[in-house]
């Protein structure tokens, strides 16, 4: 009880024991009343009004790097007043409230900046947000696609150091992968499976022996999740990063090559396989889930080798061991276009179970990956859009924040603004079902219930939506949609080492720069010709688009202008 009193001030601190994923928190754990003792004593000593300073200051020092803005019609708009949870009710029911999109999309960034700071661990499904004493799905790490989601947004726009605790992270999980690889398989390398958590888990699940196929058997999340290794580096070039994270991603390959069998034409599959919590029918109808070779596993074998590969370039080591790789990716089994023009899911040409299901795990190679390019590999590209077709926009709130992604990475702006509205639905409750996704009140992802990755989703993909540069080039503008006539973002990244702030007017590109921190070769993809001042830039006219090529300088800055 407080009486008669002007003001009061708490001071709280929490803390734990857990000193590390292979350390016992009672045995060898610290003291985690000498923690909390000593922060609130420092805290003390520092008063409310500095505290408050410093942490404003720390969070903008981050928050800051980038801004997004879009022109409003209705300026002023009579919805910016409202309270959050009416606007969004509003936003809803149709309201056009371009500043409420893009509140979402820096609201994602603030949940990632709060929720995955250096030195401590990396974002679980709900963040650090969770109420329940026993969590949802136990506050895991999710890793056949929810971890690695919350951390899309981190490179693109301008958060590097929040992607640091996933990518220590992972290598703990190696540490224990490697006996999980020898244990369970006699394999070589590591591997981690469908479910992972603080202490760095990588067996399989199986719910005290009852666990589905569909998740307790999937054994593809160590590869994956060596993807974001090279991202880092290929966001930033920091090459001692690479040379420590190389023995990772070797090491991933070499599970994955014991964990390879021929068939009977001779291409490498893997067997047994699954698609990740989705099922077919067999030829008697029945329900099943195991198979051979599905797409989501054969793409990420692809994309492990072909990254590890270009590791291994960039730091000029391990010849032989690429010779292998390269071998080895000649013969994995190819992507199927199934006859109807989808990209096939399994091995033959099953039948889902569930036609509109939210996972849509084979198309994996559309985003995060890049083997399903307009530019490069047409037909597959086509069938990736007539798999997203067919699958509808349904799903949970992470599944809507993916196909944001993917609708973005098949270059329909209208279509990815389309599951944007639909993502920021508003929702009350934490019923529903795997398609009844949405946002709640105080704009939390609903699976339902609440999720946090379909928030760092809609952010990544709202990013995605307005630069791309996973092709070894930078298409600005790639997915405008018609709404988002007249914007403006600041401080967005590319890999390569760029930084890019540019503005657009009537859905064209206007003006903008691009700071190169590298001093590599820059290739812009624009909607429209455009002048590079400061240095000699070749342009042609490809297409719909116009590819603008310059040497860049080290930290040096370009001034890009449409030259309508």
């Amino acid at each position: 009880h407080v009486k008669n009193a002007t003001e009061v001030v708490l001071y709280i601190a929490a803390a734990t024991s857990f000193n590390g994923f292979d350390k016992c928190p009672d045995k060898d754990g610290k003291d985690e009343q000498a923690l909390t003792n000593a922060i609130i004593s420092k805290a003390v000593a520092l008063g409310y009004t500095e505290l408050r300073k410093r942490h404003i200051a720390d969070y903008k020092k981050y928050f800051d790097r980038m801004t997004f803005t879009l022109t409003d019609p209705l300026s002023p708009n009579p919805n910016a007043i409202l309270p959050a949870d009416e606007r969004l009710k509003g936003y809803s029911a149709g309201a056009a409230d371009p500043g409420l999109e893009t509140l979402y999309f820096q609201y994602g960034r603030y949940l990632l900046i709060s929720a995955s700071r250096p030195g401590g661990p990396p974002a679980n499904l709900q963040g650090i947000w969770n109420k329940e004493l026993h969590a949802p799905w136990s506050s895991n790490f999710t890793i056949n696609i929810n971890t690695e989601m919350n951390c899309w947004p981190a490179e693109v726009t301008n958060l590097a150091e929040m992607h640091q605790p996933l990518l220590d992270w992972i290598g703990n999980l190696t540490v224990t992968g490697k006996v999980t690889a020898s244990q369970f398989y006699h394999a070589r390398g590591w591997v981690a499976h469908h479910n992972s958590d603080l202490w760095a888990m990588s067996n399989p699940v199986g719910d005290k022996g009852y666990g589905d196929p569909v998740w307790a058997n999937w054994y593809m999340g160590g590869n994956w999740l060596t993807r974001h290794l090279w991202e880092h580096y290929l966001f930033t070039g920091d090459k001692a990063f690479l040379r420590n994270a190389y023995p990772l991603l070797k090491s991933a390959a070499e599970f994955t090559l014991d964990w390879l069998v021929p068939d009977q034409n001779g291409f490498l599959v893997t067997a047994p396989s699954t698609s990740p919590e989705n099922k077919f029918k067999d030829s008697t109808g029945a329900q099943q889930s195991v198979s051979v070779a599905t797409t989501m596993d054969m793409s990420i074998i692809r994309d492990l080798f072909a990254n590890t590969m270009d590791a291994a370039a960039a730091l000029n080591t391990d010849a032989g061991f690429r010779d292998t790789l390269l071998d080895k990716t000649k013969k994995l089994w190819p992507l199927q276009v199934a006859p109807d023009g989808r990209l096939q899911e399994w091995y033959r040409d099953f039948k889902e179970t569930d036609p509109e299901h939210r996972h849509v795990s084979h198309l994996y190679g559309l985003y995060p990956g890049k083997e399903m390019t307009p530019f490069k590999t047409p037909e597959l590209f086509d069938a990736a859009k007539k798999t997203l077709e067919v699958r509808g926009d349904g799903g949970t709130g992470w599944s809507k924040g993916w196909k944001i992604n993917w609708w973005a990475r098949l270059l329909d702006g209208d279509h990815a603004y389309r599951l944007v509205r639909e993502l920021l639905h508003y929702t009350e409750g934490t019923g529903g079902s795997v398609t009844g996704g949405g946002t709640y009140p105080n704009f939390f992802d609903a699976h339902p219930p609440f999720q946090i990755d379909g928030n760092f989703a809609g952010t990544a993909g709202m990013a995605e939506m307005l630069i791309q540069s996973h092709l070894g080039e930078i298409h600005l503008l790639p997915a405008l949609p018609g709404t988002w006539k007249n914007g403006e973002v600041t401080g967005l990244k590319a890999r390569g080492g760029f930084e890019l702030s540019f503005t657009w007017l009537a859905n064209k590109l206007a003006s903008g720069t691009i700071r190169s921190v590298l001093g590599n070769t820059c290739i812009l993809r624009t909607n429209g010709p455009i002048v590079i001042s400061g240095t000699t830039a070749k342009s042609i006219s490809s297409g719909d688009y116009y590819l603008t090529t310059f040497k860049s300088k080290k930290n040096k800055t370009y001034t890009i202008k449409s030259s309508l």
